[in-house]
């Protein structure tokens, strides 16, 4: 039982694992401010792109446990970056949080189509884009036996 609570606490990990997300956006400001909001998290890393194209190169080269994604960016569009990595065995499970100024209907079920784990609008609130990537980061986690 107290493995149990203690794992709701603390989402305990083996000493010396750590997650990364990766922060998809053109704008070095939101970056930030999205690293900012996520910054309590114990046991995280963050990693960087700029584009889309440069988020798949990260991708490629090192394990990433979240990606936190624009739609509107100027090589590759959020949702062709959704469609790569749901056609890639690798990344078809790879958590997607969709962080974007579109807020209508037809592009929020476009994202979620794709394969996007969730949709957030910008500008967001802190709490709740925290909220997300815990419950993402959480569902990955073994149950107690």
């Amino acid at each position: 039982m107290c493995r149990g609570v203690f794992a709701l606490v603390s989402r305990a990990r083996p000493l010396g694992l750590m997650d990364t997300i990766l922060v998809v956006d053109d704008s070095p400001t939101i970056r930030r401010m999205v690293r900012a909001a996520l910054g309590s998290l114990d046991g995280v890393t963050f990693r960087e792109a700029g584009s889309g194209l440069h988020a798949i190169e990260v991708l490629g080269m090192e394990p990433v446990q979240v990606v936190v994604l624009d739609l509107n960016m100027p090589d590759m569009h959020g949702l062709d970056v959704i469609r790569f990595l749901r056609s890639h065995d690798r990344y078809r499970d790879l958590p997607v949080i969709v962080l974007t100024t579109r807020g209508d209907e037809s592009s929020r079920h476009a994202a979620l189509d794709a394969g996007a784990s969730a949709y957030l609008t910008k500008p967001f609130m802190p709490s709740a884009l925290l909220s997300s990537v815990r419950e993402l980061l959480d569902a990955r986690l073994p149950r107690g036996r």
